[in-house]
């Protein structure tokens, strides 16, 4: 598993790479983009998303059939309400021979303008059998826990975007 994370301006782009022979992965079937709840529970790439100086931070849940969701929490797994994600993420998936890769671009454009941010990247992959692994920056201690503050490892930089 490998992510990339860059900043165009207002947008994120998260580039998510699994490495290996893609007809192991079980992967949701195409369809139109809209929000839906529970993306975690198949193949999903995920990012979480605090701004510094601010309580709670953002998720944001990218299926490769396009679904997508974005939650607001007010802290550690607490406070969770559908966020605002307006224009809905651009998502993009390929499957190689080797590999499968996912592309999101989410728009920061509702977040405070200038503020530093740190950013966990993670990844729930769902085999052929059912079975899932979890794929994180920084895993904390104990079981997977992609909302851990520990996991916020990535800093991006303040902007005025």
């Amino acid at each position: 598993m490998e992510a990339r994370v860059r900043r165009r301006g207002a947008r994120l782009v998260l580039d998510y790479r699994i490495e290996g022979d893609p007809s192991g992965l079980l992967l949701p079937a195409p369809s139109e983009p809209h929000r839906t709840d529970g993306l975690w529970r198949h193949t999903c790439c995920e990012a979480f998303l605090a701004v510094d100086g601010q309580p709670g931070y953002y998720e944001f849940n990218f299926s490769p059939s396009t679904a997508w969701a974005c939650y607001r929490f007010t802290g550690y797994r607490a406070g969770m309400n559908p966020a605002v994600a307006n224009p809905s993420p651009r998502i993009n998936s390929w499957i190689h021979p080797d590999r499968f890769e996912l592309q999101a671009i989410v728009h920061l454009d509702g977040l405070p303008a200038g503020a530093a941010r740190r950013l966990a990247v993670a990844t729930v992959v769902e085999a052929r059998d059912g079975g899932l692994s979890y794929w994180a920056l920084r895993h904390p201690s104990g079981p997977p826990d992609f909302h851990h503050p520990d996991g916020f490892a990535l800093q991006l930089g303040s902007s005025a975007a």
